[in-house]
């Protein structure tokens, strides 16, 4: 297979639609794009970096957020928040097949959304 002719530049993820922040094993804020620091602008928006990330988590998700690193499994959930809901997905990054930290994203999901069920049988009108 021939490699695509144009690289994808690092900056990519920075004018994403959704918040993306990212930690090291040692919960220090090392990434935090234009989204996110938007919805955190009140904690301090890019000013973040560099800050433990635990200090803006409750005493529970604290301990949720040890237990993704240390288990190495996502944390998957949805909420509602400001009259918008959320779907929230934190998971370990990895280098070299090593945990080097948590990446969590938050993304905005519109209001009546579809859900398509690709396990289902296909109606008979639209069997091949």
């Amino acid at each position: 297979m021939t490699p695509p002719t144009v690289a994808l530049p690092a900056e990519w993820p920075e004018e994403l639609p959704f918040a993306i922040t990212a930690c090291s094993k040692d919960f220090t804020i090392l990434y935090v794009n234009a989204r996110a620091a938007e919805t955190f602008a009140q904690e301090g928006g890019k000013g973040l970096i560099g800050k433990n990330m635990l200090e803006c988590h409750t005493p529970e998700s604290q301990q949720k957020l040890k237990e993704i690193l240390a288990s190495g499994k996502p944390n998957v959930y949805t909420i509602t928040k400001k009259g918008q809901r959320k779907l929230i997905y934190q998971t370990p990054w990895k280098s070299d097949g090593k945990v080097q930290g948590l990446v969590e994203f938050s993304l905005v999901l519109p209001e009546g959304m579809p859900h398509f069920d690709r396990d289902a049988p296909a109606e008979p009108s639209k069997r091949k």
